[in-house]
């Protein structure tokens, strides 16, 4: 595909914002920090624990500023996004659903965490994706029933918080019983949020953060998402002892295990935004922030979006050129077998919205690098897309009906790849309008 100059100026503007959350950066700027915490709390020993999509670049930035103070540590990041350590286990493991080789990590972390004590200081990288890769089903649950329960909440649209919500009751290290099982060391925990409104209980199912939800709340999702006839009998039966009060519920707000827990957001979604705005306005657009807070279902999100763009355009001046950025998570509801994810459904949405409109550019995607089960971050769509898709025989609503975006795209044009980003607030969309002359 011959990339116009406003799909290039999307792509530019969308690289600004993966660089302005870089996790690299985000940690090296903050382990001066950490160096006097060790040094006035008078510690013997410093563990690293990392977990997410961005654990590599955390770790190798905490390693390369504490060098010889780290006594041990491990991380655990997706497959193909980790690499070279020296003084940190780095594992790789299976996302969004979790495998045997998570469950593995889940238990060489808990081990670590076993022999952690009163002087000894935590330091807990976390980022998006943490909670399909700190993996340790609770007991009676096996990993198989759990990832059934997993895939049957995401192929039920649920929102971030309610996936989470049963995700945390389902586990040994989330919703705050990481910091449980360290206690009574010293926790300080640096979190790059991929979650809306940067909630510590939700971003990676909240290890180290106090947990708002309980049992009850994560039957009521089951219920909610209509997948309790589906739902294994061993999930069902741990949540219903836990709602009935047989099974410890999570440390809540005001637990004496989470005294010692310090939890710092260093890097979101906004300022992933506000660095695009900045190099959108180098660009010459006129920028508008319209939400980093996008959420709902990802084909009536672009179908709003698309509406607005006409709109927009129609007001336009000659030469005149507007871009508008949002970010946050939207979902799908799987009806197909096709494969895609929630960026490339609301491109091609949008696409077959404005199709035949001139000055309407959109770039939806990833900033992890990743949508859905992909090697693509999401994609690029204008005006021409669905036409020359249709000159090649290619029929957009075929494709939507059966959730088969990715496909689309690499049978047409369209599909933004970035690799592995090593980072994760999000997903990201750039929309660039353009006035006649």
């Amino acid at each position: 595909m011959k990339l116009t100059e406003p799909m290039k100026d999307t792509e530019a503007i969308f690289s600004a914002a993966l660089k302005a959350v870089d996790p690299y950066g985000c940690i090296k700027e903050n382990m001066t920090q950490v160096k006097e915490l060790y040094s006035y709390g008078e510690y013997e020993e410093l563990y690293v624990i990392a977990a997410g999509k961005g654990a590599y670049a955390m770790c190798k930035a905490a390693e390369e500023q504490l060098g010889d103070l780290i006594t041990k540590g491990i991380a655990v990041t997706k497959y193909g996004h980790g690499g070279v350590l020296h003084k940190i286990k780095m594992l790789e493991a299976s996302h969004p659903l979790p495998d045997d080789k998570g469950v593995a990590a889940g238990e060489k972390l808990i081990e670590l965490l076993k022999d952690s004590r009163e002087k000894t200081l935590l330091l807990c990288l976390i980022s998006g994706g943490g909670s399909a890769l700190l993996v340790a089903p609770s007991e009676g649950v096996s990993l198989e029933d759990k990832k059934k329960t997993t895939d049957l909440l995401l192929k039920a649209g649920a929102e971030i918080d309610e996936l989470n919500c049963v995700r945390k009751h389902l586990s040994r290290l989330k919703g705050g019983r990481l910091a449980q099982l360290a206690s009574p060391s010293t926790i300080i925990s640096f979190i790059l949020s991929d979650v809306i409104g940067d909630h510590l209980d939700i971003i990676a199912s909240g290890p180290t953060s106090a947990d708002r939800s309980t049992f009850k709340d994560a039957l009521a999702v089951i219920e909610k998402s209509k997948i309790k006839d589906y739902t294994p009998p061993s999930v069902l039966n741990f949540l219903t002892a836990g709602s009935i009060g047989l099974v410890e519920e999570t440390p809540k707000p005001g637990s004496e295990v989470l005294d010692r827990v310090k939890n710092e957001i260093v890097g979101n979604n906004s300022i992933a935004l506000e660095a695009a705005k900045e190099k959108a306005l180098a660009l010459g657009y006129k920028v508008e922030l319209t939400t980093s807070a996008l959420s709902g279902e990802a084909s009536k999100v672009a179908s709003q979006m698309a509406k607005e763009a006409v709109r927009r355009r129609k007001s336009q001046g000659p030469g005149e050129k507007l871009c508008l950025l949002s970010g946050g998570e939207t979902t799908v509801k799987v009806k197909g077998n096709g494969k895609g994810g929630r960026n490339m459904e609301l491109a091609l949405v949008f696409a077959d919205k404005i199709k035949g409109k001139k000055g309407i550019t959109l770039l939806s995607a990833g900033t992890d690098g990743t949508d859905g089960p992909t090697d693509a971050a999401g994609a690029i769509v204008d005006g021409a897309t669905v036409i020359d898709a249709e000159a090649k025989g290619l029929d957009a609503s075929d494709f939507l009906k059966n959730n088969d975006s990715y496909h689309f795209f690499s049978r047409s044009s369209g599909l933004f790849k970035t690799g592995p980003t090593g980072t994760n607030v999000m997903d990201i969309q750039v929309m660039i309008i353009e006035g006649d002359g």
